[in-house]
């Protein structure tokens, strides 16, 4: 299974949260799964942390790449054509890094690993 982290998951993962489902952790453990990680969640961990809403991310937040390659993890970088679609995306939701990953997630065919509900508005494909 190709699988995109939502922020939330990628940083549940590194710090072995009992919030991330077992079928979860399951899915982006197992050797078959490519598991990305969205430059917008390097930007939102980062600028989040500059504002003091993520203080318990500083070391993710000091090298965002190495925790990536760490866990083996690919990075996905943030395109023009994932940009158009983000802006693009109807409804109502405001979060610019929500609408980049779903964004990302439809244009690479990517399951998004989120607890996010309202991302299935966006038909997206989504695993929690």
């Amino acid at each position: 299974m190709r699988l995109l982290l939502d922020t939330h998951a990628f940083l549940w993962w590194l710090a072995g949260h009992s919030s991330l489902p077992g079928r979860v952790r399951a899915e982006i453990d197992t050797s078959e799964s490519d598991v990305f990680v969205s430059a917008a969640s390097a930007w939102e961990i980062t600028t989040k942390y500059r504002l003091g809403k993520l203080p318990q991310a500083e070391l993710v937040a000091r090298d965002v790449m190495l925790n990536i390659e760490s866990q083996q993890f690919t990075p996905l970088a943030i395109s023009v054509k994932h940009g158009q679609l983000a802006g693009a995306l109807a409804g109502r939701h405001r979060d610019p890094f929500d609408r980049m990953l779903i964004a990302q997630a439809i244009s690479e065919d990517l399951a998004l690993v989120s607890n996010e509900r309202a991302f299935d508005a966006y038909g997206v494909k989504r695993l929690w």
